[in-house]
């Protein structure tokens, strides 16, 4: 077993309780830790120059953005509420005719983004672009703090005030990105100045973001716990990788990005895709699956809210998978880690199980039920011997989604049939890239 699935283990039995232990109850999950100087200090002599500016730079964008902030308004003055929370696309459809973007919808949009964008050059989530333009002094992030909060929760904010202050959470940035080049693409010379310049400021903000592994945190400026880890939830690494690829490439609408901005994309691009292939899970010396976060110096699995395990998540490395699979030149290192991380999926799969309401729980509480000729599923999460783990608020881990209490089998999806669009992909993908 190798660093990664060693230090998996360890995590996952690290808080086994003491007797009495509670059925089903396996372990008690430890918080991901953040990046401090003080970690910095226990690095190689080598690695610690990186870090270190790294560090430093991201605690004095925050005090700069959160000058900028205050400098909005006069001595006395009152800051406009946060803006309200949304959903989806939040208004930014990638989808639309091109001709589409420069109607006076798509405008307004692209006008929101642009006022709501931090000064470090990146984006909160949740947001609801169709909406008003940001007033001087308003925050830029609505209140994305989490209303199940416990005591020393994984999740609780650093400043309740200033959360996800620039993050690429929930798809949040890339998506603003990718929305601004199509707007500003139906708009050339001076009408669509205002999104060119936003769009280089929010590549340059995914330059400054990036890890010195290559990897990118969840939020950044750095915010802490496991939002300062390598994101590969919700696509974080791959879909910064993949936006910095097609910049670098400088065709259609990012045509206008200069050559030496698309010269920094490419760099940050290859490294993103190092560092997925680095943070893959090795059991018994063969690659397998990732995990949600990846501590950014051991790049073992860590944990993300108090119900989220140090793990390997199969949601997420269907997405790497998938993200693998797209590029046009893929190492053999690259070829060998999707080779590796299929086969793994194949013998994880779930066949004759439903994760469906129960209906004996009033409550709507799911519940994992045999059903003939249900199936392929996956649990969310395993260990390194293949078997699922799951998590309470309490922040107990357990064998058994059955066992869960009814709110967090009613409020998580521990199962899910995702991970067969990547097997799906993989047949007509593997006869491409025969596996060596």
């Amino acid at each position: 077993m190798t660093r990664h699935a060693a230090a998996l283990g360890l995590l996952l039995s690290a808080g086994l309780l003491a007797s009495p232990v509670l059925a089903g109850v396996i372990g008690a999950n430890v918080p991901a830790k953040p990046i401090t100087a003080e970690r910095i200090a226990a690095l190689p002599a080598a690695q610690q120059p990186a870090w270190k500016a790294y560090l430093a730079r991201s605690i004095a964008q925050e005090k700069a953005d959160r000058a900028a902030l205050a400098a909005e308004l006069k001595p006395g003055q009152a800051a406009p509420p946060p803006p309200g929370g949304g959903h989806g696309d939040n208004g930014m459809a990638l989808n639309k005719d091109a001709a589409w973007y420069g109607s006076a919808e798509a405008r307004h949009v692209a006008d929101v983004i642009v006022s709501f964008q931090t000064p470090a050059g990146g984006w909160s989530k949740n947001q609801d672009r169709h909406g008003a333009l940001r007033l001087p002094g308003q925050p830029y992030a609505s209140d994305n703090n989490s209303k199940h909060l416990s005591e020393a929760d994984f999740d609780a904010a650093r400043d309740p005030k200033w959360g996800y202050v620039g993050t690429l959470d929930n798809g949040a940035t890339i998506t603003e990105l990718r929305f601004l080049a199509k707007v500003a693409a139906q708009a050339p010379g001076k009408d669509g100045e205002a999104y060119r310049q936003s769009f280089l400021k929010g590549v340059r903000y995914l330059l400054a973001a990036q890890l010195p592994n290559g990897g990118w945190p969840q939020v950044w400026p750095l915010q802490g716990g496991y939002h300062d880890a390598v994101t590969f939830n919700d696509n974080a690494v791959s879909e910064a990788a993949g936006l910095l690829t097609d910049v670098a490439g400088g065709e259609a609408e990012f045509a206008f990005v200069p050559a030496d901005s698309r010269a920094q994309a490419r760099a940050a691009a290859k490294r993103g895709r190092e560092v997925i292939l680095a943070a893959q899970i090795r059991v018994d010396g063969k690659p397998a699956l990732w995990g949600q976060q990846a501590d950014p110096f051991t790049l073992a699995p860590v944990a993300g809210r108090n119900y989220e395990p140090p793990a390997m998540a199969s949601g997420e490395s269907a997405d790497l998978l998938l993200y693998l699979m797209s590029l046009s030149d893929p190492t053999p290192a690259e070829v060998a880690a999707v080779h590796a991380g299929v086969a793994w999926l194949k013998g994880a799969a779930l066949m004759g199980k439903a994760w469906t309401v129960d209906k004996d729980d009033p409550s709507g509480g799911r519940r994992l039920v045999d059903q003939p000729g249900a199936g392929p599923l996956w649990s969310r999460y395993y260990d390194t011997q293949g078997k699922p783990v799951f998590g309470e608020r309490d922040k107990t881990l357990r064998d058994d989604a059955n066992e869960l209490s009814p709110e967090r089998r009613r409020g998580y999806s521990w199962f899910s049939a995702g991970p067969a669009k990547a097997i799906s992909a993989y047949e007509a993908w593997a006869k491409a890239h025969p596996a060596a």
